[in-house]
């Protein structure tokens, strides 16, 4: 008989090279076919493993999920950003890896980063997704997001239109 131990946890320095390998391989998932192939590998190329040690360093607020203690899954959260909103917390990022995404990681993963806002006593949350990221979409409007504010994001020399999800 074999254990599958799940658990969330915060970043230490020691998971930046697991983080960047969760971005790498989610953000070659989601944005593929959307961002422009060289705007995306350089992002994705920017966000190695020292850039992820740096924002740890800095304080960066990041929930991990580990599945038998290997980093499958992490949430980047704090104060929302787009004050218009009306909200007082954001989570600026989700991703899990491509082989754990459609398990319910990925809700549990949200729960634990919405929690932690609540603990710091930021009410209601926000979140950003690319309009054309219809799996990201489906998602937090699946977790009872309502979309309440429209933008733009630029890569490279194309603009797509980015949906902000809200949760009272």
């Amino acid at each position: 008989m074999s254990i599958v131990a799940i658990d969330l946890r915060p970043a230490r320095v020691s998971d930046a090279a697991a983080i960047a390998a969760v971005h790498d391989a989610a953000w070659r998932l989601a944005y593929s076919g959307l961002i422009p192939g060289r705007d995306l590998e350089r992002m994705v190329t920017r966000r190695g493993p020292s850039w992820w040690d740096g924002a740890i360093r800095r304080g960066s607020r990041i929930a991990l999920l580990t599945v038998s203690g290997e980093v499958v899954g992490y949430g980047s959260y704090g104060r929302n950003r787009a004050t218009a909103i009306g909200v007082g917390g954001e989570i600026y990022e989700l991703y899990v890896m491509p082989e754990y995404q459609g398990l319910g990681f990925g809700r549990r993963l949200f729960a634990a980063c919405r929690e932690a806002l609540a603990e710091r006593e930021l009410v209601g949350l926000a979140v950003w997704a690319l309009s054309d990221n219809e799996s990201a979409c489906r998602f937090y409007r699946a977790l009872g997001g309502v979309a309440v504010a429209r933008g733009t994001e630029t890569f490279g020399d194309r603009s797509l239109e980015k949906l902000a999800f809200a949760w009272a």
